[in-house]
């Protein structure tokens, strides 16, 4: 089976409609509006293919309405469910913008030391200002890294590399 992304958890449903509220697993809401299909997770049924036909964000919430669904009984089993996407269905990225699920596990690498593995990404934190990598050291232990300009050098997901340059104090 290809690679699977969770976007978001249906929640609970909204009216008599088919329609369902999703907390959503992206910091962008607005990502859903481009969204054209979606995979529900269907316990033991599978996957389910479900083509959006509107979306509008509620607070923190997305409601979705899916096409053929149009009551309430026919999505009510499905509160608690993952909605994913493939890989070729996710959003497009900006230059210097990367999945969380694409960054963990990538290699670290130092510029004193490019040949050999400082570490790797065992977590990505969301702080607001700028995200923050926890990089599981090859030698025991973690170092968190902001993920600025000043300390990342450059992301190659494809190679699963990442070269960083670290700040002073930040082993100490």
């Amino acid at each position: 089976m290809e690679e699977l992304y969770q976007v978001g958890s249906i929640t609970q449903t909204h009216g008599i409609r088919g329609e369902v509220k999703v907390f959503p697993l992206t910091d962008d809401i607005s990502r859903f509006k481009n969204m054209k299909n979606l995979l529900l997770d269907g316990g033991k049924d599978g996957y389910i293919n479900l083509e959006v036909e509107n979306v509008r964000p509620q607070k923190n919430l997305v409601i979705l309405k899916f096409k053929g669904i149009d009551n309430i009984n026919d999505i009510e089993k499905y509160k608690g469910k993952g909605l994913y996407v493939t890989k070729e269905n996710r959003v497009k990225l900006k230059k210097d913008e990367y999945f969380i699920a694409d960054l963990i596990g990538c290699f670290v690498y130092l510029d004193t030391d490019p040949d050999n593995v400082f570490g790797t990404i065992s977590d990505v934190m969301e702080t607001g200002a700028n995200d923050v990598y926890e990089i599981s050291l090859e030698k025991g232990g973690t170092v968190l890294v902001p993920a600025i300009k000043d300390c990342v050098l450059s992301v190659d997901v494809e190679e699963r590399r990442i070269d960083i340059h670290l700040l002073e104090g930040l082993m100490d």
